[in-house]
Parts: C-alpha cells; structure tokens; sequence
C-alpha cells in the first residue's frame, strides 16, 4: 500500500526544524491544530524525549525535515516514521506563504514544515530506508568525495606555493598532485638543490622512485633547466619549508584516497545492483559505487527517465511566460549524481564508438559547448541505464549498435 493510500489514517503530521545540538518538533492534527510544540536536544536524552512526545500520536507518523540523510533521519526510521526530505528552496518558499519578512524562527520553520506536509503530502514520496550495504556505500562514496575536494584543495595551495618561489616542480610532469612530483619537491625543494639536477642525475632520481612516465630522463633535465627560477634568498626558505608540509599532505591525501578506492570497491562488488550499474563501458568501481548509493534500491522513486534526469540536474528547465520561453541549467539537483554522469559520459567515448559520434554530433551539427554536449550524452545513458535499472537487467551493447538509434532516443 502507497504513502498517497496510508494518509487518510495519519492522525498526526510533524514537522522538524533539525539542529547540531537541538531540534523544534512540531506535530499538528489534520485539521491544523497543533498538538505539540517543543524543544529536543540531539543527545540520548533528547532523542528519547523525542519518540515519547511522537509516541503520544501514534505510529509511523508522517514527518518533514530539511535533510535527506544524517542520525536524525536514520533514528526516526528506525521508529517507524515515514520521513519526508524537504528541499531547503521548498521551505524558503513554504515559509513565506505564512510571514513575508525574512525572519528565523525554529517555532515557525517546524510549523511550516508540519503544515506544508498536511497539504502537499500526496504529492510527495518518503524516503525510503537503505539497505544497510547501500548505506555503507553511500557513506564511502560521499566521503570520498569530500576528501578529493579537500586534495584538490590542498594541490592548488601546493602550485601556488611552487610558483611563487620554485615553479619548476609544478611544470616539470603532468600535474602536481602525481607522487614523482610530489618526491621531486622533497628531494629538491629549493631552486639551487634543483639546479645541480643534470640527465644522470634525473635518471637516478627517476629510477629511484620507479617513475612510468614515458618521457626520458634527458628531456625531463632540459625542461627542468628551462624553467628554474628563483625568489628571493628569505622567500626561498620560508617557501621550501611550507612546499615540502604541502607535499607531504598531498601524499597522505593520495594514499586515503586509493584506501577509499579499495573499500568502495570492496563493498560494491557485494550488491546485487552493481552488475547493472558495471555493465556499462566507461563505468568503473568507484562510479559504480556513487551510482548505485545516489539512485539507490528504490525503483518506484523513479518511475520515469524524466525524474531521473531531473534528479541528476540533465533535464533543462523551462520557463515560458506568455511570449517568452526559456530553456535554462537546472541548477536544483543532486551535485554529485550530476559530476558522476558526467564523468561516465565523458569515459564511454573511449570505449563507445555510438557515445563519441553522439558527443561529435552535438559539438559539431548543432553547436553545442563542450560541457552541454557532454550533459546530452550523459542524459542518453541515464536513460538506457534507468531501462537496465528498473528492470533489473545488465546493459547489453548488442541492443544499443547504433549511434543513429541511439540518438533518435534523445
């Protein structure tokens, strides 16, 4: 039975303005009376007084908060509650059909929240708990992401403090944050420890930390001499010093992150979903992982492509007003789903030869930026991947041949 054949019987909705240290409750009947107006706090205690106080109204009461995720959530589905995520725009919004000025009040955002769902619940769907795999998964795969924010962070600190004093590291391999960069800013912090680096002294450098790259010891030298400058005398100490902590950072930061990799890979390969998600060319652990944990287990959240796309922000927005229409970004969606499309769209063209001529056809027939054709492509297998998904069935690229039948889906 729906949430939609359920409300009839709810004899209470409840609304929570969520805090770091307190929340407001807010439970009110289905007339919009209210039944409760309290303060808890986020200890055991708190939480406790919590389920007493929802307890007096029943159970698995329907309940609005601003979050989608967190103890709160967890802890109320835990009881039984049906949680309904509310979108912070959609609050803003809520709140002023109740007071115009721009005030924060806890009373009055758990009030909204209650009464916003006492009207608007049978178009709403609530959250549906994770397995507890998805759940691991999604924590991985969430933190990961914040970690490489922090290590992109931490390696553009590192060029700036390399091109203020010793530019040469940052321009002498592929990018800063790769480890035999991060080892030459060890080995040679200072432009004159550079300066004395000659071919042999390169090719030892490179053989000590068994460097893969594929351009020899000899081009690396000139390259290096190329572009050795040097700062003042104070400069270069006080620099040297803070470009070889950097250093260090960024390779504690690498070594978590291939950590991450493994445990993601670890919990990944024991969901039964992720033969779907991995069947597909261009998608590998990691993104199989953030996939399968921002789609989730639940195939009636999207029961058309459209919310999908939607979701993942791939379907543009449009506005029309009586002689005006405009198609616009959608910029309301979920960020991390929207980078992990992108990311597969843009791997599928080195192994789909239908995804390259999709992305080519876009840039160069209907003039597309790079990033919009890159959106299209990602929305055209959203779509043949919601297929897979909701049906339970791996990709199969005998069904998908043509890069013309796949574009007459977009």
């Amino acid at each position: 039975m729906s949430d939609r054949d359920n409300s009839r019987d709810w004899p209470a909705f409840v609304g929570i303005d969520w805090g770091g240290s307190e929340h407001q409750l807010c439970v009110l009947d289905p007339a919009g009376a209210r039944l409760t107006q309290q303060r808890v706090t986020h200890d055991v205690a708190g939480l406790a007084e919590l389920d007493t106080a929802l307890a007096q109204h029943g159970t698995a009461l329907p309940i609005a908060v601003e979050r989608a995720e967190g103890l709160l959530v967890e802890h109320l589905q835990a009881r039984g509650h049906l949680v309904f995520p509310v979108s912070p725009r959609i609050a803003a919004r809520a709140r002023e059909r109740y007071r115009v000025a721009a005030v924060k009040d806890d009373r009055l955002d758990a009030f909204v929240l209650a009464d916003t769902l006492r009207h608007e619940h049978p178009h709403w769907r609530a959250l549906t708990p994770p397995s507890p795999l998805l759940a691991e998964i999604r924590a991985l795969t969430r933190d990961r992401d914040r970690l490489q924010q922090t290590q992109q962070a931490t390696e553009s600190q590192l060029r700036a403090i390399l091109e203020a004093y010793h530019p040469a590291p940052a321009r002498l391999f592929s990018s800063v944050d790769r480890q035999i960069t991060l080892h030459f800013v060890l080995d040679y912090p200072t432009p004159a420890a550079a300066s004395r680096i000659k071919t042999t002294r390169m090719n030892g450098f490179l053989s000590r930390h068994r460097y893969t790259g594929r351009v020899p010891g000899q081009v690396l030298a000139e390259r290096l001499r190329e572009t050795l400058l040097a700062a003042s005398t104070g400069t270069v100490a006080g620099k040297s010093y803070s470009a070889q902590s950097f250093a260090r950072l960024l390779q504690l930061l690498n070594t978590q992150l291939a950590e991450y990799d493994d445990a993601i890979a670890a919990a990944v390969a024991e969901h039964p979903d992720t033969p779907i998600f991995a069947s597909f060319p261009g998608v590998g652990p990691v993104l199989t992982g953030t996939l399968l944990a921002e789609i989730g287990e639940d195939r009636a959240r999207f029961p058309t492509p459209a919310t999908l796309l939607a979701e993942a922000g791939l379907a543009p927005v449009t506005r029309a007003s009586g002689r005006s229409r405009k198609v616009r970004f959608r910029y309301a969606a979920n960020t991390i789903l929207r980078e992990a499309a992108m990311w597969w769209a843009y791997n599928s063209m080195k192994e789909a030869p239908w995804a390259t001529a999709a992305f080519r056809e876009a840039r160069d027939q209907r003039g597309q930026h790079y990033h919009r054709a890159l959106r299209g492509l990602a929305a055209r297998w959203m779509r043949v991947l919601w297929t897979c998904w909701s049906t339970h069935t791996p990709y199969d690229p005998k069904r998908h041949t043509t890069a013309q039948a796949a574009l007459t889906t977009g």
